[in-house]
């Protein structure tokens, strides 16, 4: 059947409760997140402390200690060795990611788990032990592996364990464990530089391979999803997988479509020339670009940078990792705000809501820097200044955590059929990756070069993406996975790419979705 996108013919809603056990295995996968959550945290804090530019870029320390070379505060950290040693991470990822997409689809998404934390937690004792650069970088490339494991196998896990009517909630677990793995690091960094003999920066880094056991231990006990299971053709393991986790014996309408969307997927040999296929031109579309988009609403520069930027614009050492700590807070409790909400209210109104409290924060955080220190990068913030920075910055991590930072993740992963989702998910990550490592990379040069007017060029990104997700994003709130295409089918731009038999279920009725 063409598009894979099978319908019940019903409601889109199944029999079964809310199981302990779903949300269990829910919960133990959405860890995977902590590693991903802890890099971000934990790389902006150690490149500010002033043991680990000494024992590995001595040269930038030096630019930052000499007044006579320092024209301008914006520059204070620009060299692109420093920055490889955070960005090298997501050039790997990206790689990895594509491996992890056919490792994903034949074995298991349990399977893809395990190797992730693996590699990660090979990466962490390797940066912690580091001895030279060498060592650092390839440490930092091996955490890339695991985190393009992690992020290409948990999202998809947790769309197909979830029932359809809390998918966002859960989903967005993963969002939440990342968010406590910025907090977490960012803790650590506040402490780690108060331990004698320099080797703070060892501890912050070396403490990644807690997240990384985490994740080893948690994916032995989980099970796998019906739908992986169906995958690899072992149809009455995959029932009694589904009654398990519904909590119910007849399940017997919501296997069929997982059956009938396996069928439809098992005949598609290259699921990467299958989405390219103009039936599948939404889920390419949104696949690319909302990835893109996440990267480009300049919440990295925030996440990976925080203690470096807070330190550039004149905050002390202890206050600029304090800064961060208290940003990192508000992203935990933000992303609060996506769970319970985005169930309850939909994806879209939080993705518009979101962006047009970043557009308004960035330009004020914006302003404030240009008129404090000017296009020549010399000016003193006052103790209201800084407050007044941090509070903006606050305003803008907020609208991030409860719209673009868990729904980039949650909306691609639910939205492609059975056929293309490994597929699908690996374009998301791929992409999310590459343009996390060009920001990474070339954020401080970027800081040096457009000063406070970098702040402008994220807020006029945040413009185009929120356009653009109010004119092409449908609903998908509570909609069963294997039923998206109806949603497609009835949107003004995208109905003349499904084909009519895309939206007829076992039922051979043609199902709307309001």
């Amino acid at each position: 059947m063409a598009g894979g996108g099978f319908v019940s013919g019903g409601s889109g809603s199944y029999e079964g409760g809310v199981t302990t056990f779903v949300i269990t295995t829910c919960l133990v996968a959405a860890m995977g997140g902590l590693l991903f959550g802890y890099d971000l945290g934990i790389s902006g804090g150690v490149t500010s402390m002033e043991e680990f530019l000494t024992k590995f870029f001595p040269e930038v320390l030096r630019q930052m200690n000499d007044k006579t070379m320092r024209e301008t505060e914006y520059c204070k950290f620009d060299n692109q060795m420093l920055t490889l040693f955070t960005s090298s991470l997501y050039l790997a990822a990206l790689v990895a990611s594509f491996f992890a997409s056919t490792v994903t689809r034949t074995f298991g998404r349990k399977i893809s788990m395990f190797i992730g934390g693996l590699a990660f937690l090979a990466g962490a004792i390797l940066n912690g032990a580091a001895m030279n650069v060498e060592m650092l970088i390839i440490g930092r490339l091996l955490l890339g592996v695991g985190v393009g494991f992690a992020n290409q196998s948990v999202p998809v896990y947790l769309s197909e364990m979830a029932p359809a009517k809390i998918r966002g909630s859960l989903n967005i677990g993963f969002q939440m464990a990342i968010t406590i793995g910025i907090l977490v690091a960012n803790l650590v960094n506040y402490f780690t530089p108060n331990i004698k003999n320099g080797t703070g920066w060892r501890v912050s880094l070396g403490l990644a391979a807690v997240p990384a056991v985490m994740m080893v231990v948690g994916s032995l006990f989980l099970p796998d999803t019906p739908n992986s299971i169906l995958e690899r053709g072992k149809t009455e393991e995959a029932k009694r997988m589904l009654q398990k986790i519904r909590g119910i014996d007849n399940v017997e309408e919501e296997f069929q479509d997982l059956f009938e969307a396996s069928e439809a997927a098992r005949r598609v040999q290259h699921p990467w020339m299958n989405i390219v296929k103009p039936q599948y031109r939404p889920q390419l579309v949104f696949c690319s670009l909302i990835p893109f988009f996440q990267q480009l609403t300049g919440i990295n520069m925030i996440m990976f940078y925080a203690p470096v930027l807070y330190k550039t614009l004149g905050f002390g050492d202890e206050a600029s990792l304090f800064s961060a700590v208290i940003s990192g807070g508000v992203n935990v409790l933000a992303t609060i705000v996506s769970i319970v909400c985005v169930d309850k209210y939909g994806r879209k109104i939080l993705f518009l809501e979101g962006g047009i409290q970043m557009i308004v924060s960035q330009i004020a955080v914006g302003s404030l820097i240009g008129w404090k220190f000017g296009l020549e990068g010399q000016g003193i913030l006052t103790k209201t200044d800084a407050d007044l920075i941090l509070f903006l910055v606050c305003v803008f991590v907020a609208a991030f955590a409860w719209s673009w930072g868990p729904l980039g993740w949650l909306v691609p992963s639910e939205i492609c059929p059975l056929e293309i989702r490994s597929a699908g998910q690996s374009i998301n990550v791929s992409v999310n990756m590459i343009f996390t490592f060009f920001i990474a990379q070339l954020f401080l040069t970027m800081l040096c070069h457009m000063k406070f007017g970098l702040f402008f060029f994220f807020a006029g990104m945040v413009v185009i993406m929120t356009i653009f997700v109010h004119f092409f994003l449908p609903e998908t709130r509570g909609i069963p996975i294997e039923e998206m295409s109806g949603v497609w089918k009835e949107h003004w731009f995208w109905a003349k790419y499904i084909p009519d038999d895309a939206v007829i279920g076992h039922h051979g009725n043609e199902t709307a979705h309001a």
